[in-house]
């Protein structure tokens, strides 16, 4: 807003060129949000259940949230405290790698609830990546 005005010429190709980069560059560095979903059932055997959870911690640890569903079939209807029960200890055997985001709630015959990790998915990859980068580099040194 100077007086008298002031007018700025410019390379418009170079300008686009440019702005192009910055765009180029932001997207690279964004991640998107994945939502993983594992379902359960109410009575669910104790190695099934360990298979989940590893599952799950899996997921939490590549830094993607966890959505898990717990699916209640016939009489099960009438009990959703079993499902509340397994959601909590779900929720306290993978407290160090997440939290939950979304307590668990009753959606018709499914019970949800939400984990999402302690890191940010931007973090894992960018540490995954500077361990590829030290492991090539070290097999360069040795060939």
């Amino acid at each position: 807003m100077a007086k008298p005005p002031v007018c700025k010429l410019m390379d418009f190709g170079k300008f686009k060129y440019e702005a192009a980069l910055k765009e180029r560059e932001s997207r690279r560095n964004q991640t998107h949000t994945v939502i993983k979903e594992m379902k359960l059932r109410p009575k669910i055997d104790p190695h099934d259940y360990e298979t989940k959870k590893g599952h799950v911690e899996r997921f939490l640890n590549a830094g993607d949230k966890v959505k898990i569903t717990i699916m209640f079939r016939g009489r099960e209807q009438s009990r959703p405290e079993l499902g509340l029960r397994l959601l909590a200890k779900l929720a306290e055997d993978v407290e160090e790698l997440g939290f939950v985001e979304a307590t668990p709630k009753q959606d018709g015959r499914n019970m949800l609830m939400v984990l999402a990790p302690h890191k940010r998915k931007s973090d894992v990859v960018r540490k995954a990546k500077a361990e590829r980068s030290e492991i090539d580099e070290a097999e360069r040194d040795t060939a």
